[in-house]
């Protein structure tokens, strides 16, 4: 067996999601809503399987698809793509990413990783050859700053791998931070892969600004995004990826030899929703910042230090005023004596981990984050879990 794959341990989000199974836990450790999804865009999916086709569709996805991609980033974000050489349909957004990698990394390449981070970069970096370099965020703001991109980067740099939204940080990284991250990309010639899933999934107003649309970074960004997160329809596993031709060529080789191709139902189906009114995106935001209000609310009444949420289905907890000094433990605890599902942050480390926070997902209905509240009320702050 390979042993970057064989050595890796259960992750701790199946070990929190079985233990919130054994013991009846309410799980807000795994980060999925609990709503169905759009009615429409699930019909549309439906419609498609009946009286659409069924075979295989093309290995860079539906021309339909393709063109709504770049419409609704056209207007979204600003972006000018070409829907025949820039736009391309993955399953899922971790096979972009995988094969983005193995399209773009040779053996000893580095490659810098901001951590917190999503588990699946550093092992798909490992088997694609590339070496890491670690940056380590830290809360409450998780910033970039230049002193730790320096320390990074070197003449190896071939590829920088940036989640924004973060997860589990549940920040958006901020102009000036990407400014100076563009500036490193450009100064020691790297490619960007924008890990962007979260792009639609944020509040207060706010305006996602991709990496790509900086100057300097459209010929060397390959921009990642999902269509499980901007419909709330985690398991349908539809992305999409952007980029200039001379990076696509790459990456739809790679592509090609990973899954092929996506069902054609699912890829009709977001075409369609990809074209909805901004009105369903606004309102889509303006729901989970309700349940985000409502929960981080209720945390903060009962006398714990809550983290900012900018974006995301997470909300984090500082749990060091508890006493509390390591989050897998606190975890294992909350979940057994409090009957709540939580994931410790630290999980998402590879290098330096922080082991005072831990994430809760807000992306479920209300009775569900109030049964939550209700069984945290005797954990209060300065007393053990």
């Amino acid at each position: 067996m390979n042993p970057i794959f064989a050595d890796l341990p259960t992750t701790v989000f199946e070990v929190m999601s079985a233990l919130a199974r054994e013991t009846g836990a309410v799980n807000l450790g795994q980060g999925f809503p609990d709503d169905p999804g759009p009615a429409d865009v699930r019909a549309k999916a439906a419609e498609a399987v009946m009286e659409g086709w069924n075979q295989y569709p093309p290995m860079m996805g539906l021309p339909e698809l393709r063109r709504a991609v770049a419409r609704h980033y056209a207007g979204w974000q600003g972006l000018d793509l070409d829907p025949d050489t820039e736009v391309m349909v993955t399953s899922g957004a971790t096979e972009a990413l995988a094969g983005a990698l193995m399209a773009l990394i040779e053996p000893g390449d580095e490659v810098v990783l901001f951590e917190p981070m999503y588990d699946a970069y550093l092992p798909l970096v490992r088997r694609a050859g590339g070496v890491p370099r670690f940056v380590t965020l830290t809360p409450p703001h998780f910033r970039l700053t230049e002193e730790a991109l320096t320390a990074a980067f070197s003449p190896r740099t071939k590829v920088v791998l940036l989640n924004n939204p973060l997860n589990p940080a549940a920040t958006i990284v901020p102009d000036e931070d990407l400014d100076l991250l563009a500036g490193f990309c450009q100064r020691f010639d790297a490619v960007a892969l924008c890990d962007e899933v979260w792009e639609h999934v944020v509040f207060d107003g706010r305006r996602h600004r991709p990496l790509m649309a900086l100057p300097g970074m459209r010929e060397r960004t390959v921009k990642v995004g999902s269509a499980g997160k901007i419909f709330s329809l985690t398991g349908w596993k539809v992305g999409f990826v952007m980029a200039a031709p001379g990076l696509m060529r790459g990456l739809a080789k790679a592509h090609q030899f990973l899954t092929f191709t996506t069902p054609p139902n699912l890829q009709a189906a977001v075409a369609y929703g990809l074209g909805k009114d901004d009105a369903y995106f606004e309102g889509m935001r303006a729901d989970f910042a309700r349940a985000r209000d409502r929960f981080a609310g209720g945390l903060t009444d009962l006398g714990f230090s809550v983290l900012p949420s900018a974006g995301t289905y997470f909300l984090n907890l500082d749990i060091a005023p508890l006493g509390e000094s390591d989050d897998v433990v606190f975890c294992e605890r909350l979940v057994r004596r409090h009957g709540v599902a939580a994931i410790p942050v630290s999980a998402f480390y590879a290098h330096r981990p922080v082991r005072t926070v831990v994430r809760f997902c807000f992306a479920k209905r209300d009775e569900t984050l109030d049964r939550a509240l209700d069984r945290l009320r005797g954990l209060a702050p300065g007393r053990a879990a």
